[in-house]
């Protein structure tokens, strides 16, 4: 397995390469051509957000218990909707409750990273399209979503899109066992699942969602959050971990 983490050096981003706990400069482009440089510490270095996508393309219920536990029926298509690139945020900065907008949730999904330009591509061809996986946290403002407000604008605010802490590259996702999923708050696990419950598994979302709008490089598909979504309070702790992409932890004030 391979991760790359995007961290701060020398005064700008630059990516790093992870191989069995080794650290190396990443020289190139990680979408194209790229080689394992300088050896670096493995530790010390502030940690960006992995990429910044263009958009991140979410599906909405897409495990069965997440479904039941908002009372609404299984969709009989993916149900998307698409978080700006504003609302991103990197390991360890803030989440930031806007005022008089009610309850807040933390959401703890498996993204998936594009890897190259993708439109209109095949269930059979789409894992080609996947540069791998990273944690997310879908922050949602769960009173006006209740309230009949746009997925989009719910979930939309900025800093609303925790990604990170790096792109983990050669998992198997489509094990019998799929990757845990897990959300965790102040230390208390509140999510515990699997890709394997997913209704709409990995390939086909690539599929239908490219066939509806170009995938472009570094955007990202986040697959859906399990049971046990809980609010979010100022001087909370929330992490995400997805079994192999390591653990996305964010205060939130």
């Amino acid at each position: 397995m391979r991760r790359f983490f995007r961290i701060e050096h020398n005064g700008g981003p630059r990516y790093v390469i992870e191989e069995q706990g080794a650290w190396r400069l990443l020289d190139g482009d990680i979408f194209a051509r790229y080689t394992a440089g300088e050896a670096i510490a493995s530790t010390g270095h502030k940690l960006l957000a992995p990429v910044l996508p263009s958009k991140i393309v979410c599906v909405g219920l897409n495990y069965k218990d997440h479904a039941a536990e908002q009372n609404k029926p299984l969709p009989p298509e993916p149900l998307i909707f698409i978080k700006p690139s504003t609302s991103v945020i990197g390991p360890d900065q803030a989440i930031v409750l806007p005022e008089e907008i009610g309850r807040v949730d933390h959401e703890a999904e498996c993204g998936v990273v594009i890897g190259k330009r993708a439109t209109r591509v095949s269930q059979s061809e789409a894992m080609d399209y996947v540069l791998g996986i990273i944690c997310v946290n879908d922050v949602t403002a769960r009173e006006l979503q209740n309230k009949g407000a746009s997925y989009t604008r719910a979930k939309g605010f900025d800093t609303f899109a925790p990604i990170g802490p790096c792109i983990a590259q050669g998992l198997d996702y489509n094990s019998a066992g799929g990757l845990t999923v897990e959300g965790w708050v102040n230390g208390e696990r509140r999510q515990a699942s699997s890709t394997k419950e997913l209704i709409f598994p990995i390939p086909m979302l690539i599929a239908y969602i490219s066939a509806n709008m170009t995938l472009l490089p570094g955007d990202i598909i986040s697959t859906g959050t399990p049971a046990g979504i809980g609010p979010l309070h100022a001087g909370d702790t929330v992490t995400i971990k997805v079994e192999g992409a390591g653990e996305l932890t964010n205060s939130v004030r």
